[in-house]
Order: C-alpha cells, then structure tokens, then sequence
C-alpha cells in the first residue's frame, strides 16, 4: 500500500473503544482505586459478554488512572467521550446493551462534566 493509498483510509480501526480505569492505590488511599472496587473483573466481564454477544468494532481496554477513583469504578468510551461510573455487572450490562450496541447514553451512570473535570 502506497502512502497515497494510506492517506484516503481514515476510517477508525474500532468504532468504539472503551477504557477501563484499573489504577490501584495503596489501601485507605483518601481517594480510593477503581482497582479495589472490583474494576479489574468488571473490565474482564465487559470484554467476555462483548466477545460473547459478538459485538463488532468494540475494544474493551485496561486503563490507568482516569482521576476519577474516588468515583469508580470508572470507564470512558470514546470516540462519544462518554464517562460511566460503573458499579456491578448490571451497570456493564446496561452500558453493552444500551450504549454499546443501541448508541443511546446510560444517563443514570454517566459522571457529570463536573465531576470528570475537576482536579484535586
């Protein structure tokens, strides 16, 4: 393929892409860690019920920190910019179903502008 060729496939790799916050602090951290509410099996449950329900064009990625333990477990899903708090596998259910693959936003789940910006 020539750099030409290249140049007019700007279509992305994935149509989606979620980012899971799996940062891990020390115990009794002030702020807390998506990692000690359980994100590492969530993350783990949300990229087997994808790979399960055969969603297409869906990558489920570990993340670092995302700033936002204290909320968390927390996930962001781009290329929307949607943040999710993400509690059990209800909430990773709701997210496939209703986000994933019906494109509506989860708006009982979503972290506020608010919220994602603010910096301690």
């Amino acid at each position: 393929m020539t750099a030409e060729q290249r140049s007019f496939d700007m279509s992305p790799y994935f149509e989606q892409h979620v980012f899971f916050c799996t940062n891990e602090r020390s115990v009794g951290h002030k702020r807390g860690s998506c990692a000690r509410k359980n994100s590492i099996g969530l993350r783990d449950y949300m990229k087997n019920q994808v790979k399960t329900k055969n969603i297409k064009n869906v990558r489920i990625n570990t993340s670092g920190c995302l700033d936002r333990c204290e909320l968390g477990p927390t996930l962001v899903i781009y290329p929307a910019g949607i943040w999710y708090q993400c509690n059990n596998k209800e909430d990773v259910d709701r997210i496939i179903s209703q986000h994933l693959q019906a494109g509506d936003v989860v708006k009982d789940l979503v972290l506020t502008h608010h919220q994602v910006t603010i910096n301690d």
